[in-house]
């Protein structure tokens, strides 16, 4: 079996330490071994790890946001396999096999994610991965299990292998190799949009991104930022321009154009509804975005110098919103 680590980024997180950690402990494979990184925690987590037995305590010394605080933490550790592990997810029993096993015997995918549930719906699949993520034309992601704020109740119905676009965060398996090959997560993006960045940028080398159904962990969600914080909105409009800034093709330039337009319609909407804090948090986003220009031109030379794959096939080809809202196509097999 593939050697691996199991890394929970931690900040401030000691109850959800104190209430998943031990079924973390418990589920691992005597193969694997499970780290706790920490950005910076003022709370007592570090107490919390020290009750178990072989969990490594690994300090960051401040907040470096989920993307660099993964970046710098995972730059300190050896292992084939890392999987990036939120420190509100509870595991089932035999979880990580099917995940090892999985990179084991297909060696074109360079990440993968199990079947996320939601831990308050346990029938349910979780808002943030559900049963592995997709993304359409203009850069809105979604999931199979998961189309706007509709989610699925989980029957076994995205129990295939149809390939994704992108992993999930909340339990995100990846080849340590390709990882440092990408160089990780772009660590400007502090947090959200992080792993869909990487699994872009996995596909342009090639690389396939997949779910493994028969591994089921439980997320709580919204631990950090709730979903209706203008702070995650300013990072998910921010990060999302950056992202396509970055990945796509020349010739499709366009389409961040059209999502740099639509994103005013969502200011419009939220101006007009007395939501002044998103409409600001949009504000700033594209503020900053415009200020990070010359950093993402250089970051979109150097990704592209070595494309192998300049267009993943797992896009979905047309404008998400447009189908949910007109269309009322509220499940993701609906969205072919």
């Amino acid at each position: 079996m593939l050697s691996t680590r199991v890394v929970i980024l931690n900040w401030n997180g000691e109850k959800f330490l104190a209430q998943f950690l031990p079924k973390v402990v418990a589920t691992v494979p005597a193969w694997a071994s499970v780290v706790v990184a920490d950005n910076g925690s003022t709370d007592s987590s570090q107490s919390v790890v020290s009750g178990f037995e072989g969990v490594e305590w690994l300090p960051l010394g401040e907040n470096y946001g989920y993307a660099e605080g993964y970046n710098r933490a995972l730059a300190q550790l050896e292992g084939e396999v890392f999987v990036l592990l939120n420190s509100d997810v509870e595991p089932t029993k035999g979880w990580l096999e099917p995940l090892v096993e999985h990179l084991e015997s297909n060696p074109q995918v360079g990440a993968l994610q199990p079947k996320i549930r939601s831990w308050k719906n346990p029938d349910y699949f979780e808002y943030a991965g559900a049963a592995g993520g997709r993304i359409d034309k203009y850069g809105y992601p979604f999931c199979r299990g998961r189309v706007m704020s509709h989610v699925e109740w989980d029957a076994g119905q995205y129990d295939d292998a149809e390939p994704i676009f992108w992993a999930s965060g909340a339990c995100l398996v990846v080849r340590a190799d390709v990882w440092r090959k990408l160089g990780g997560l772009d660590g400007s993006f502090f947090a959200h949009m992080e792993e869909i960045d990487l699994c872009w940028r996995m596909q342009l080398m090639g690389y396939d991104i997949a779910c493994e159904p028969s591994s089921v962990v439980y997320h709580v969600g919204g631990g950090t930022l709730p979903n209706n914080s203008p702070r995650k909105i300013y990072f998910n409009f921010r990060n999302s321009l950056a992202m396509m800034h970055k990945c796509l093709p020349e010739g499709q330039m366009w389409r961040l154009r059209v999502r740099r337009a639509m994103d005013w319609l969502s200011w419009v909407v939220y101006v007009f509804s007395g939501r002044w804090t998103f409409a600001r948090a949009i504000c700033r986003a594209h503020r900053d975005y415009r200020r990070q220009r010359a950093e993402l031109d250089a970051k979109r030379s150097e990704l592209w110098s070595r494309v192998v794959c300049p267009e993943p096939t797992t896009i979905y080809p047309k404008w998400m919103v447009w189908q949910y809202v007109v269309g009322g196509r509220k499940c993701s097999s609906e969205l072919k």
